[in-house]
């Protein structure tokens, strides 16, 4: 439990009387207050914590901390004592344009470090990313090439900015080290590594036995990586769990270059909100880009499998562990509604990205459209005009008109179970719903109008097509 005189623990004692009062946090003033404390808290000095409890501090959201979270207290007493910071490294390549909360993990953690007085480095990997990561690959990837990288680099510090003071940041490229290097120095930190090193990863072991490619680029990736950690003097790196042999090999690479071996803290990776198990990614769908607006934060998260709410609360926001279990057991004993909670999770996580006006009028416009179910108070709902685009099926204003559903598959499955609907709603309060079948979908929606006008038509009726969470209005 954290001392109540320091800043944390005042804070925490002032959330947790909070939470045991709180009746409802899917609205109200009690939501807003946790929100204004944990805003406060993701910018709060944290030196005046013990060097013990700093490391707990981190160590409560690490998978792996290597060598031990005492070796981590120790260090962070000796610069405490010699006055100086610790050099924080986090990296990441640029292999695509978008960052998601999956990456925002290590990010919490290095802000954190932040806090507590030290340096971090972040580190944008523009020569790494033409070699690709190839931890838990089947195959080799196709290169990028310096176009796709600067596209991909062209808003990761935007993106990025809402986990990090800048002004007690450095922001940099490993380009600036890489791009010089001689072979004959590079060959020189290549004889110090044992081939077996590389050839005892499991990833790779089964990529040669399967056939399936593994380039000598691929092989060095982890060796390249670790010139980045030599070239900061890096104490602590972070990353995710899939990081880890990379970063053991940065440990291994900064003692044969004679400097002190880097703390390892790893962090869990995370589900996507579909709940399936698969970790989240773009090329699943399954993630909340830190790039998202405001509103498709919060939806995205109040989507999310209700299985995932502990593990996004540990890992997605600034809530300490005795928090988030007074929470959980308010919900178990039903003292606190479940949406409620998962209400709170998304609220911080968008707050965190865009602010707490932003948070609310998030929150505002998904209840409105989803829980008081009068979409006609949803804002900045698409409008589509009939006279328009009458012609285009159902399906196609959904894909290719709005662009809120990414394939016709996909729509079609939606419709399979129930969940393609119009919705006509008049002035005076009353709405009428049609689900619309897989054959609708793929009917001109001008047709569907039609074979609906005793609904659509009514007196100052506004009208909706709903496809599972994706809604436009039809004019």
């Amino acid at each position: 439990m954290l001392n109540a005189s320091t800043r944390l623990g005042a804070s925490s004692e002032a959330l947790m009387k909070i939470l045991r009062t709180a009746p409802d946090l899917r609205t109200g003033p009690d939501l807003r207050a946790i929100l204004e404390i944990l805003a406060e808290r993701r910018a709060m000095d944290l030196s005046d914590l013990t060097p013990a409890e700093q490391a707990e501090l981190i160590a409560a959201r690490t998978a792996q901390l290597l060598p031990s979270v005492p070796q981590l207290a120790e260090a962070l007493q000796a610069a405490g004592d010699e006055g100086r910071q610790l050099i924080v490294k986090f990296g990441i390549d640029p292999t695509a344009a978008d960052v998601h909360v999956g990456h925002a993990v290590p990010m919490i953690i290095a802000s954190r470090f932040q806090r507590m007085g030290h340096r971090v480095v972040f580190i944008i990997g523009d020569i790494t990313a033409k070699i690709g990561d190839p931890t838990g690959r089947t195959a080799d990837r196709p290169p990028l090439t310096d176009e796709d990288i600067q596209h991909n680099l062209a808003t990761y510090r935007q993106q990025v900015t809402p986990f990090f003071d800048f002004e007690r940041a450095d922001f940099r490229f490993n380009s600036e080290w890489l791009a010089p290097i001689t072979l004959p120095q590079f060959i020189g930190v290549l004889e110090k590594l044992p081939l077996s090193v590389s050839l005892q990863r499991e990833d790779f072991r089964t990529r040669l036995a399967e056939g399936s490619g593994l380039s000598m680029a691929e092989l060095v990736y982890s060796v390249v990586m670790a010139l980045d950690s030599v070239e900061i003097t890096a104490d602590i790196e972070l990353g995710g769990l899939d990081q880890l042999l990379n970063m053991q090999m940065c440990r291994r690479v900064m003692e044969n270059s004679g400097q002190k071996a880097e703390i390892i803290i790893a962090t869990g990776l995370i589900e996507g909100t579909d709940g399936t198990g698969a970790k989240m990614s773009k090329s699943k769908g399954n993630y909340v880009g830190l790039a998202f607006e405001p509103k498709d934060v919060f939806g995205k998260l109040m989507s999310a499998a209700d299985r995932l709410l502990p593990d996004y609360l540990r890992t997605l926001t600034e809530l300490l562990d005795p928090e988030i279990e007074l929470l959980l057991e308010l919900m178990a004993s039903r003292e606190l509604h479940p949406m409620g909670v998962k209400t709170l999770l998304a609220a911080e996580m968008t707050s965190t990205i865009h602010g707490l006006d932003a948070a609310e009028e998030a929150r505002a416009g998904f209840t409105a459209q989803f829980s008081q179910k009068r979409y006609s108070d949803t804002p900045d709902v698409p409008q589509i005009d009939v006279s328009e685009h009458g012609t285009s099926t159902v399906g196609e204003l959904f894909v290719k008109v709005a662009g809120l559903v990414p394939s016709q598959n996909q729509l079609r499955r939606t419709a399979s179970g129930g969940g393609l609907r119009l919705v006509s709603e008049t002035p005076d309060g009353g709405q009428e719903t049609v689900t619309l079948t897989e054959a609708d979908a793929n009917t001109a929606a001008a047709e569907v109008f039609a074979a609906n006008s005793s609904v659509v038509e009514r007196d100052g009726a506004r009208n909706f097509l709903r496809c599972g969470r994706a809604l436009i209005e039809l004019r």
